[in-house]
């Protein structure tokens, strides 16, 4: 059995469930054009992705193996694959948005496809309810979750016997149809320019469960505090598979043992999987909403203050500094921020998940239009619009003292942290280069409350 092992969304060796299978094998990576050819040449994911293939190629060629690097659409390459050798398939951890289920699609039509689980802890149709329907509330979902939970789905999947087919793995193969172009293997032949990462960006998946293992114990309570920096900041490496969501399981059950409280960490792990089966589910959701009839009001002005951190709200833009900064932002300031757009602004929130999109180093499809459908009040949610968050008693609930603020806001590390979560003081006070709030977060809450009532 000749086959293809095509890395996506877990680009490691250690627990992968891609490498057992064994025979003769191939494995790649592709550069898909179609995704690569919207990003601007500084996006700092593909210093991130690029590192960690790097590293893949080691650990596979400890291992006896190597990885094929290839440029272009999907169906180009393997296309110029079969017509050059010989496979009898490929294999690929599954994926499901819109996107990923259509590009799968297509390949099948050119070698035959064999998706293997390994992304998520359930499959998308392993968590029904008992009428076979999929869940719309999250906690009857996690009930069920947890009912149906097994060890095999912690299982660690071993190194198959693999042997690498010959094939150039020192080259960047770039195919454009038929045609064939050896380049070096770098960002820049790929039209991307490196870029400095933050110190924790940097460190191995293991490292950084290293120092999430000192905040766990207080993990409830010190995620939403902005500035302690307190969640898990695996985002990343559970997107792009640096590390196995099975990895991180096995290591909660350790952690357990040592008398520690991993239920509120666990919760989000399933939360993840709940998120990414609403999208298999309901792939309209990706671009629709799946309640009530408005749509945000689309105004180009209020949208660019957004996207440039000048609402004069701080903790708002805050976030989006610290989004356009490092590619990160903190989970309860995504929050914040989205319930902002849509519900202050009243902006579409598919331009705000846009926003995200461009920038979060962790994008997940799933995850991220799901959270701007909860926020937004369109989402599955039975009872959503009436959430709207104040984000002045936001800030003074998770930023009391400024500190997360005032690291992103240089113009307000003089202003009294007071100030920071009092709009009337923010209101009256000129602050030097920066702004006064650009709506009343009273008036247009009320707005918001009244557009979305005249749509039911």
């Amino acid at each position: 059995m000749r086959r293809i092992l095509w890395f996506r969304r877990d680009l490691r060796v250690d627990d992968n469930r891609l490498l057992e299978l064994g025979g003769d094998v191939l494995p790649i990576f592709i550069f898909d054009s179609t995704i690569l050819d919207r990003l601007p040449s500084n996006d700092r994911r593909m210093t991130f992705i690029f590192t960690a293939l790097m590293r893949l190629k080691e650990d596979l060629a400890r291992h006896g193996c190597n990885l094929a690097l290839f440029y272009g659409k999907p169906t180009d390459v393997f296309t110029w694959l079969v017509t050059q050798h010989s496979f009898h398939e490929v294999c690929a951890s599954g994926d499901y948005d819109i996107y990923a289920l259509e590009r799968d699609r297509d390949v099948s039509h050119i070698l035959e496809f064999n998706p293997i689980h390994d992304t998520y802890i359930f499959e998308p149709e392993e968590v029904l309810k008992n009428d076979g329907s999929p869940y719309l509330v999250f906690t009857p979902f996690y009930n069920k979750a947890k009912t149906l939970f097994h060890p095999r789905h912690q299982e660690k999947a071993s190194f198959g016997d693999n042997h690498l087919i010959d094939f150039d793995c020192s080259h960047l193969h770039h195919i454009d149809h038929q045609q064939h172009t050896l380049l070096p293997p770098t960002l820049e032949s790929l039209g991307f320019e490196p870029q400095t990462l933050t110190a924790h960006q940097q460190m191995t998946p293991h490292e950084k469960l290293e120092c999430f293992a000192k905040k766990l114990s207080d993990y409830p309570k010190a995620r939403d505090i902005m500035s302690l920096m307190g969640t898990s900041g695996m985002g990343a490496d559970l997107r792009f598979g640096t590390i196995s969501v099975r990895t991180l399981l096995r290591w909660l059950v350790e952690r357990k043992k040592e008398g520690v409280d991993t239920e509120p960490f666990f919760r989000q792990l399933i939360f993840r999987d709940f998120y990414a089966m609403l999208l298999y589910h309901f792939p309209q959701l990706e671009s629709e909403n799946f309640r009530y009839h408005f749509k945000g009001i689309e105004n180009v002005e209020t949208f660019k203050a957004f996207c440039t951190a000048q609402t004069g709200v701080p903790i708002v833009d805050a976030g989006v500094r610290q989004l356009l900064e490092t590619g990160e932002m903190h989970n309860r300031v995504r929050m914040i921020c989205a319930s902002f757009l849509t519900k202050n602004l009243l902006l579409p929130w598919q331009w705000g998940e846009q926003f995200f999109a461009q920038y979060l180093m962790d994008y997940d499809a799933s995850s991220n239009i799901l959270s701007w459908q909860w926020s937004a009040g369109t989402g599955v949610d039975p009872q959503p619009y009436f959430r709207i968050f104040n984000p002045y008693t936001q800030t003074l609930r998770f930023d009391k003292e400024g500190m997360y603020i005032k690291h992103y806001l240089p113009q307000v590390r003089e202003v009294p942290a007071k100030f920071l979560s009092d709009e009337t003081l923010l209101t009256h006070y000129t602050i030097i280069d920066y702004p006064k709030p650009i709506v009343n977060h009273k008036v247009s809450s009320k707005k918001a409350l009244d557009h979305f009532k005249s749509s039911l």
